[in-house]
């Protein structure tokens, strides 16, 4: 039995993943994953390969357990896994809500790097995982230090796994977005603390991007020549000045 796997599927990015991987893969299963069962069950009818629906909260750790037992009864090939699910939060560090915060890096991190670990027993060459990082990936991000930090963590942890699953055959792609217009946005509470954004793109743009670079084997993939032109520039510039431009920007002190 040959799946795919996609967590956060239900909205945004992880919806849209869902639509290009039914385009493009010819699967037995489409394991779908998110809180929100019920936004899962619409994708049914807009697919052509099966659904498989796991409403799962991903900050629940039992969770791990569960995936694990269902592909030791299963024993699928999973050709694409596709970790897709994250929240952020925007605003001062000191004034979050705690286990919010801890939460961030429970799904973004933890849950993800899960994923991977009891996922790659069932994968063989020709497969690949990606996971969704940021452009936050790249820099400290003032007011929302614990989202961009999870993201860095996704970067780096999948340039690493990537090396290492090289000689098996098996690709790793991390997707580094700029401003995408979804739900996140809504429940990182953007629009208290966010003055300036140079440019939105879509969930769909983002993703189609990404299912081309894949293709291409890129390690990364960047959506958007102002994007790509940042983060060429976070490269070389000192970290105080990075982090002083983004505050000027969104008129913080």
């Amino acid at each position: 039995m040959k799946i795919a796997v996609i967590t956060g599927a239900s909205s945004g990015m992880g919806k849209e993943f869902v639509y290009a991987v039914d385009r493009e893969y010819e699967l037995d299963e489409i394991w779908v994953i998110d809180r929100n069962g019920e936004k899962l069950e619409t994708l049914r009818s807009e697919c052509r390969n099966s659904l498989r629906t796991l409403p799962w909260d991903l900050s629940d750790k039992s969770r791990f357990e569960e995936y694990r037992k269902m592909l030791e009864e299963q024993k699928p090939e999973i050709r694409l896994l596709i970790n897709d699910a994250g929240y952020g939060l925007f605003g001062p560090f000191e004034t979050l809500d705690l286990d919010e915060t801890l939460g961030i890096m429970d799904v973004n991190d933890k849950a993800l790097t899960a994923f991977c670990m009891i996922s790659l027993p069932y994968m063989k060459k020709g497969d690949s995982i990606i996971n969704m990082g940021s452009n936050s990936s790249w820099q400290p991000v003032p007011y929302q230090a614990v989202y961009g930090a999870s993201k860095a963590y996704v970067l780096s942890f999948s340039r690493a796994i990537g090396r290492e699953l090289k000689s098996r055959g098996i690709h790793v792609m991390c997707v580094c977005p700029g401003w995408i217009k979804t739900d996140f946005q809504e429940r990182a509470k953007h629009d208290e603390v966010i003055k300036y954004v140079d440019r939105w793109y879509t969930a769909k743009e983002v993703i189609d991007q990404a299912m081309i670079d894949l293709k291409k084997k890129k390690k990364v993939s960047i959506l958007g020549a102002p994007v790509r032109r940042q983060v060429r520039l976070v490269k070389h510039l000192p970290v105080d000045l990075i982090m002083n431009i983004w505050c000027k920007q969104q008129g913080i002190e």
